[in-house]
């Protein structure tokens, strides 16, 4: 069942130098009308159905396993109404269960700012593919960092949208929790065109006070912290008053637990009963996470969702309207391919989820800035608002980027 979409033909395969997209169910749309994304084009993330062509799900027994879309995903034809033209989809990593970008069955999408490094994932091909030029902007999924965290390593924008302020109807579900649709553009133009069309809701307050979280900046290493210490200065500008503010007063490490149990568990619900049908053979890392999750408990998850609440509560304690929080998006810059399973386990992925529960938790909006390098790999800061002020964010890029230019 590895239909391509019957209206599509060989030739209309993109360009791909950066193994970004999906070759057995690719499909190519034209826009469906005119309006903000006039002559853009645009790639998604092989989570998200299309009329007539099977979602694979970075699984090749999972593309097998499935029947062609009927409908197509909600943001998508949004996009096309627009008037962007869709390009093709994107390889995503297996599952969406991983955040380096590396996919056994069907390869690693080059990162083009150092090729011998990882992408980032699990939304690997989109941001490979607008990183490397091939698209205008591309839509990926966020639940634990899938969006922020490769902006980061790639050097562009990405963002992770207020929960449920992207309609998501026709997305694989993850882990309803926190799953978000997401997107990454080069310009910050266009990242913020792309919000107008498909955000739901706009809270219209200004932001005017910048909370550095120092218990964030804590988790990193000194050599990060001082490659994004330009910045931050810089960003401190932007805002009338700035202050530093402890997110956890018990660190960052039970916001993580918490948020990967909750997660864990729902992916199993989302999942497993596929999984037991098909006994699908997965990848280093997926395959210990997906037991990991089998195992999880109802007692675990209502402890843990009791936390959520707790830190759901903090978040409201600290942010008042205006408030923007800065942290690092990622703990380090993207890991060479290859990196040892354990190392991945125990230091990049541990770190980086301490990171990003943040928001994943308060079901907030958060925005990655390619504003620091260190030893000339990217490096992304990150901004997090209260909800539904995603389009402030969003145009908070843009005029940094204008200022930087002047």
């Amino acid at each position: 069942m590895t239909n391509k979409n019957p209206t599509t033909a060989d030739w209309d395969y993109p360009y791909d130098p950066l193994g970004a997209f999906c070759h057995d169910n690719h499909v190519s749309l034209e826009p469906t009308g005119t309006g903000a994304l006039d002559n853009l084009k645009f790639a998604v993330k092989d989570v998200m159905d299309i009329a007539g062509s099977t979602t694979g799900f970075g699984q090749p027994v999972w593309l097998n396993s499935h029947e062609p879309a009927s409908e197509s995903t909600v943001v998508i034809n949004q996009l096309l109404n627009a008037g962007a033209r869709l390009v093709g989809r994107t390889i995503a990593d297996e599952l969406s269960y991983s955040l380096t970008g590396e996919n056994v069955h069907y390869g690693t999408p080059l990162n083009p700012v150092d090729p011998a490094r990882v992408p980032g994932g699990s939304s690997s091909g989109s941001v490979s593919a607008v990183a490397g030029e091939l698209v205008d902007f591309s839509l990926g999924t966020d639940c634990a960092g899938s969006v922020r965290l490769p902006a980061s390593y790639c050097g562009v924008y990405g963002i992770r949208p207020t929960h449920s302020n992207v309609e998501a109807r026709g997305v694989i579900p993850f882990a309803p929790s926190f799953d978000t649709v997401g997107w990454f553009a080069r310009d910050p133009k266009i990242f913020e065109k792309v919000g107008r069309v498909i955000l739901r809701k706009c809270e219209a307050t200004e932001p005017n006070r910048l909370l550095v979280v120092s218990d964030a900046f804590a988790l990193v290493e000194p050599a990060i912290r001082k490659a994004l210490q330009s910045s931050i200065e810089h960003l401190r500008q932007r805002f009338a008053i700035s202050t530093e503010i402890e997110v956890s007063l018990d660190g960052l490490k039970p916001w993580m637990e918490c948020f990967r149990t909750i997660q864990g568990a729902e992916i199993w619900k989302s999942l497993g009963s596929w999984i037991t049908a098909e006994n699908p053979v997965l990848g280093p890392g997926i395959d210990k996470r997906i037991a990991t999750a089998r195992k999880i408990t109802e007692s675990q998850v209502t402890t843990a969702r009791a936390a959520h609440k707790q830190f759901v509560d903090r978040l409201q304690k600290i942010m008042t309207p205006g408030d923007v929080l800065c942290l690092p998006t990622s703990p380090r810059v993207a890991p060479l391919k290859g990196t040892d399973t354990n190392t991945i386990e125990d230091i990049y992925r541990y770190q980086a989820m301490c990171l990003l529960s943040i928001a994943g938790l308060g079901g907030l909006p958060q925005i990655s800035l390619p504003m620091a390098k260190l030893d000339n790999l990217p490096l992304g800061i990150s901004l997090i608002g209260l909800p539904n002020t995603d389009i402030q964010l969003l145009k908070m890029a843009t005029s940094l980027e204008n200022n930087r230019q002047e």
